[in-house]
């Protein structure tokens, strides 16, 4: 949820970040309306209910001739203040779904536009010249397929598509892998989190996912719960409805969970391997911070993405998302996109949000600071996932169809070198 104060203080501001995004300028003043409604509902209601209890006094002063008439009148009024609070709480109600409906302010300098509008910011490492090698290079289903890493023909037949398992090789490497990210994330101060996968409404809802993105979330109906499709969900729940100390620095938690995406939209894309499935694993960095501290925090999670890539030994870039690619909840994020040689082009593989207050207010975590209770910022970063996977094998395949262990993972694997 937005600062419905700034809203009001700089509401060109928002209209702003509503052309950045390409959404509808027109909802600001939307909101702004419905405030107004809002208020003028509830004085009005406050006004009649002020009445009737001044009234309630004359009548206990009354003589009993004047009795009979002032209770009429008070019937007639206790039904108006009935009345005005329903249509004061009708008011909020449509104020609410409102102010729900505006995304987070981009910060400035974020690109304006859609997904192809993105800014790079750098590109890291050269791709490998595999005509020069001398052999053409294999896709990651292929590899995997001829290591007895990756099996989606099972996947497919047990659970559909888009779902895979991973066997011997492949289930090491992913477990070296974010053994590896929960390491160098511990390092830096994230504390280790195994989280739920299911949560309430109120924690999806007060994350940002029950958005424009709703469609991409699975929801268990019978037991009204959600399936949730990055931990960062219920890390945000961790202190919901609480005051928090930052006073010796931020909360960052390091959160591994099983993660759940329907696809929604996807249907034709990615659909050879693994690289878009409906069931994967993942370590995400989450902060809670001063809201002062969460750019820095920003580019903080972001070095640490970078370090994991370059332990990983891949070539990547790092881009500067557009404004109308950032989701509801993201007012900047960070993308790291490794090359991909069998499509011969960056694919994301990392993304880092800063969310601003845009969850905590929602969700209700603050801290005391001198100007009184104020929201935290809330920022959140993978750290690895399965598709890493992808330019793992990809990157470091060999002529023969082994593949070479990164020296960073190599401890995670019993010491293997190569895959063969």
């Amino acid at each position: 949820m937005i600062d419905l104060q700034l809203l009001k203080a700089d509401p060109d501001r928002f209209r702003a970040s509503q052309r950045a995004r390409g959404g509808d300028e027109a909802l600001i003043d939307e909101v702004l309306q419905a405030d107004v409604s809002r208020r003028a509902a509830i004085q009005a209601f406050e006004d009649a209910r002020a009445e009737q209890k001044s009234f309630s006094k004359q009548i206990g002063k009354a003589t009993p001739e004047e009795r009979e008439r002032l209770l009429a009148e008070a019937k007639t009024l206790s039904e108006r203040v009935k009345a005005l609070s329903v249509e004061a709480d009708e008011a909020e109600t449509a104020f609410g779904r409102a102010i729900a409906r505006v995304p987070n302010l981009v910060i400035d300098g974020v690109p304006a536009g859609g997904e192809e509008n993105f800014a790079t910011l750098r590109t890291v490492g050269q791709p490998r010249d595999f005509a020069t090698e001398g052999f053409e290079p294999q896709d990651h289903l292929a590899l995997g397929e001829a290591l007895g890493a990756i099996d989606t023909a099972r996947g497919a037949k047990v659970s559909g598509s888009r779902f895979h398992y991973l066997v011997g090789y492949g289930a090491q490497l992913e477990l070296g892998l974010l053994n590896l990210a929960r390491d160098v994330a511990m390092r830096n101060g994230f504390v280790p989190v195994i989280t739920p996968t299911l949560v309430k409404p109120e924690v999806m809802g007060g994350t940002g996912f029950l958005g424009e993105h709703a469609d991409e979330v699975y929801r268990l109906e019978a037991d009204d719960l959600f399936l949730v499709g990055t931990s960062e969900v219920p890390l945000a729940g961790f202190h919901m409805d609480e005051i928090i100390d930052l006073s010796e620095g931020p909360k960052r938690y390091g959160g591994w969970s099983s993660c759940y995406r329907r696809e929604a939209g996807s249907h034709g894309k990615d659909t050879r391997g693994i690289f878009r499935v409906h069931q994967f694993q993942k370590v995400e960095m989450f902060s809670y911070v001063h809201q002062d501290d969460a750019e820095a925090e920003h580019e903080r999670m972001l070095a640490l993405q970078e370090e994991m890539l370059q332990l990983c030994e891949l070539p990547y870039r790092v881009i500067d998302v557009a404004a109308g690619d950032l989701g509801d909840s993201a007012a900047r994020k960070f993308d790291c996109e490794a090359w991909v040689p069998s499509q011969e082009r960056y694919r994301e593989l990392t993304s880092t949000s800063n969310c601003t207050t845009f969850q905590s207010r929602r969700l209700k975590i603050r801290e005391r600071t001198e100007k009184g209770t104020v929201p935290v910022a809330t920022l959140n970063g993978t750290m690895a996932n399965t598709r890493w996977l992808v330019p793992i094998l990809e990157n470091h395949q060999q002529a023969d169809g082994s593949v070479r262990v990164p020296e960073a993972l190599r401890p995670y694997l019993g010491g293997l070198e190569v895959l063969r």
